[in-house]
């Protein structure tokens, strides 16, 4: 049976695009929207002076994710990126001084943590065990499918068995991340090196819930890669594919509202900021799910209401990036690393309870030279900084806040990862705040990871991709399921596309079937 719905996409982002490619392998139509001049949203670049900096996400991990949506169009991922592995996966450096790194391997690591903290090489074990199986459940019940609560999930239609009670039980549901972490590994140190998992996600260990110490073995199973040209590599394969199967793609193209029928129960096209009107079949949001309710439905329709009532979504956290130029890179950093925070509850208390920057931040330092010396002017750094903080509040003022918070960055990295001359070295700087993020990607209060993952009990539930309020409106990206970080916002892509084409076909079935009764 031939398919050929027409379906709009609100957004560019990795999510849109990996909607746009798997649609389009399926034989749609599809015409993606993109307010800015790119595609791939937080995943852009920036260039200057001889440095190359990735904007956004610079982590790609479980690969897997986009092998699957290359393998829709029988495209093989190697032809469109050369990935790199990264092994030893992180570095770590603490207050004490002590430096730590993260191996791929289990038992190389296992090794190191005994050799590190006595007992803590069986407890990382241990707990890697514990995260397999919460991998494990997830993608029996959470991944790959349109999720928005536990009803979702389980399909007591088929009956009851065992295994479903013991999985349930081992989700240690109402516990968190930090809890169960600190149950197997109680070095403060290597503890903190596991919380950190969470914050590919933007929340705080102490407020998820425990199956997203899942996230642990999905990083360790896979890998840690790095795209030759940087993660912008990533969605220009997109585009390059979409290209190939037919996609519309049109850049600087802002969307005004989402149609509805008369009815305000089916979305039925989209109007843009010039006021044109496009019918379409289907209508699919990888802008922001608590914004597009906001401020691309008509705020007097019944789905808007019925969102706002369902449950009040929080977003995660925000962030300030530094992107520094440097004439003379350091030696001693790996691509990836960590430098912590002295008192990890006081940092997420700060950022998470009371909304404000912290005093003494965790620091994510990115050396992309180490993998791809192009990124720089020779024996030169593209040094990415990011520094967690809260969402924007009412009386933050960034453009006040912002130098003397730069300084305490500098001065963390000085104090803690032996970078006590980086001002000399300086030869490029830009930024983004949290403001900035708000402003350029028009995200809900400059959270970078979309929605937060908070509550012990259903903090990893975020809007479905298919929405239960208008059929035909579908979401992709980090605040809808399964959340942020690359690999989930690509397959949130995969899943508003696969739910989009099954409902196509449904209703394909249900036109053609009297038809098929008549001539039979």
């Amino acid at each position: 049976m031939a398919l050929s719905s027409r379906v709009g996409i609100i957004g560019g982002g990795l999510g849109g695009l990996a909607t746009a490619c798997v649609l389009a392998a399926r034989g749609h139509q599809v015409t993606l929207f993109e307010k800015s001049a790119w595609l791939g949203g937080k995943a852009a670049i920036l260039e200057e002076s001889g440095y190359r900096f990735d904007m956004g996400p610079t982590i790609l991990t479980i690969p897997s994710v986009l092998r699957r949506i290359f393998a829709e169009a029988n495209r093989e991922l190697t032809d469109y990126l050369d990935l790199i592995s990264l092994d030893p996966q992180w570095r770590c450096f603490y207050e004490d001084g002590s430096v730590l790194d993260l191996h791929a391997n289990i038992e190389k690591m296992g090794g190191v943590l005994e050799q590190y903290s006595p007992g803590a090489g069986e407890g990382y074990r241990h707990f890697l065990r514990f995260s397999q199986r919460m991998h494990a459940i997830s993608d029996r019940f959470f991944f790959w499918r349109s999720v928005g609560g536990m009803k979702d999930m389980i399909d007591l239609k088929v009956g009851f068995k065992p295994s479903l009670l013991s999985d349930v039980l081992a989700m240690r549901m109402g516990h968190s991340v930090a809890s169960t972490v600190r149950k197997h590994v109680p070095d403060p140190r290597v503890a903190q090196m596991l919380d950190h998992f969470t914050q590919y996600v933007g929340s705080s260990p102490d407020q998820s819930p425990a199956v997203l110490c899942g996230i642990a073995h999905m990083q360790t199973a896979e890998g840690i890669w790095y795209p030759r040209g940087g993660t912008r590599a990533v969605p220009n394969a997109l585009v390059k594919l979409g290209a190939e199967l037919g996609v519309d793609f049109r850049p600087g193209t802002g969307i005004r509202r989402i149609l509805t029928d008369d009815s305000q129960r089916s979305a039925r096209g989209i109007e843009t900021d010039t006021g044109q009107r496009i019918a379409f079949d289907a209508v699919v949001s990888n802008a922001d799910s608590v914004r597009t309710h906001r401020e691309l439905l008509d705020p007097a329709t019944k789905p808007v209401h019925r969102f706002n009532r369902r449950r009040r979504y929080e977003p995660a956290c925000s962030g300030v990036v530094l992107y520094l130029g440097l004439d003379r890179a350091y030696e001693h950093l790996l691509h990836h690393n960590f430098v912590f925070s002295r008192d990890p509850e006081a940092e997420f208390e700060s950022i998470y309870r009371k909304g404000e920057p912290a005093d003494d931040p965790t620091c994510y330092v990115c050396a992309p030279a180490r993998s791809e010396p192009a990124v720089a002017p020779a024996g030169g750094e593209s040094l990415y900084v990011l520094v967690h903080t809260p969402y924007l509040r009412p009386h933050h003022d960034w453009s006040r806040m912002f130098p003397a918070y730069r300084q305490i960055i500098l001065n963390k990295l000085a104090k803690c990862a032996g970078m006590d001359d980086l001002e000399s070295r300086i030869r490029f700087e830009s930024r983004l705040t949290p403001q900035d993020i708000h402003d350029r990607y028009l995200v809900l209060n400059g959270a970078i990871y979309g929605l937060a993952s908070h509550g012990k009990w259903l903090g990893a539930f975020k809007p479905a991709n298919r929405s239960p309020d208008l059929t035909g409106l579908y979401f992709a990206g980090g605040s809808a399921h399964p959340g942020p970080g690359m690999p989930m916002v690509l397959m949130s892509g995969w899943i508003a596309a696969d739910s989009l084409d099954q409902d196509s076909r449904t209703r394909m079935k249900k036109i053609t079937r009297p038809a098929e009764m008549a001539t039979s």
